[in-house]
This record gives structure tokens, sequence and C-alpha cells, in this order.
């Protein structure tokens, strides 16, 4: 194991040290996490909206049927049915118990709404936040990049004279391309 954790220690000082260096691709990540974070907590708040959709719709129903039982307890009970009385006020007081569980679930999800909300909010002003630090690193960067390749053309010698010779055009020609690739692979850096 000693090996595996020499290799594990260099690779992580490696990408600690690439990441100091290149600390926008560091926000980059941190931004794909947070992405991931808001795509799930908008999933948690859909998911306890459509469960509350359907706890409501099972209420109304729920209420609608010890109506419906109530009524035939009354129409029993007038006619003198007591035997029918009897079964259908406990299948009432069953419905009461099953509405009364239904009516728990139905508050608890109205209570994690908002707080799923209030993380959804966070999470998306935390995200706001760093598109704003990753906008200032990528002007930095690109700031970097410009005074570098404009120190780098201060560097450049302009000769004194013009060559006469066909030679020495070609190859004042060719030197000063080879330049200027080179100062676009410094700025690509």
């Amino acid at each position: 194991m000693g090996l595996f954790d020499d290799v594990s220690k260099f690779l992580e000082t490696q990408i600690d040290e690439f990441l100091k260096n290149n600390p926008h691709l560091e926000l980059q990540a941190l931004d794909e996490k947070l992405a991931e974070q808001q795509r799930e907590s908008d999933r948690l708040l859909s998911d306890l909206k459509s469960r509350l959709q359907t706890v409501e719709s099972k209420i109304r129903a729920t209420g609608e049927e010890i109506k419906r039982w109530h009524i035939r307890i009354e129409k029993a009970r007038k006619a003198g049915r007591n035997d029918l009385v009897i079964l259908a006020e406990a299948h009432e007081s069953e419905l009461l118990r099953e509405g009364n569980q239904v009516w728990g679930q139905m508050e608890l999800l109205r209570d994690r709404i908002p707080q799923a909300e209030k993380l959804a909010l966070q999470v998306q002003q935390r995200r706001q936040e760093l598109q704003v630090k990753l906008e200032e690193a990528r002007s930095e960067r690109a700031t970097a990049r410009s005074s570098s390749a404009t120190n780098s053309w201060q560097d450049v010698k302009p000769t004194a004279k013009t060559p006469s010779d066909p030679l020495e055009k070609k190859f004042a020609l060719w030197e000063t391309e080879e330049e200027l690739q080179q100062l676009k692979r410094n700025a690509g850096r």
C-alpha cells in the first residue's frame, strides 16, 4: 500500500498545484458541482410539489367518501337498521383515521416545500456569486495573456536597415513569421 499511497499523494499534490496555477479551472469544477446541486434541488422541489398534489387529491377523495358513508349511516339509522349503522360507523371511523394520516403527510410536505425552495434559492445564489468570480478569473486570465503578448511584441527589435538582397528578404520574412508563431504559442498558454 505504501507505493499506492505515495502515488496518490503525488497526484493530489500535482492536482493541487495545477489548480493553484489555474484557479479558473477550480472555479469551473465548483460551478459544475453547484449546477448539479441546483438540478437536484429543483428535482426535489418538483417531487415534493407533485406528492403534495397527490396527497391533497387523496384527502379530497377521502372527504367525499366520508360524506357518502355519513349519509348512509343516517339513512340506515332512519330505517332502523342498527346492524348497518354499526358497520358503516366502523367504516367511517377507518376512513377518518386514513384521512388523518394523509393530512399529516400533507402537513409534512407543506413544511418541506419552503425548506426545499430556500435550499434551491441558496444554491442559485451561490452559483451566481461563483459565476461572477469565474468571469473575473477569465477576465484576469485574458488580461494576463494580452499583457504577455504585448510584452513579447515589445521585445521584438525592429531592424534598422531594409534588406535589398532577395535571400535576405526571404530569411527576414521567415524569421518574422517564426517569431509571430512563437508569440501565438506563448499567448495560447
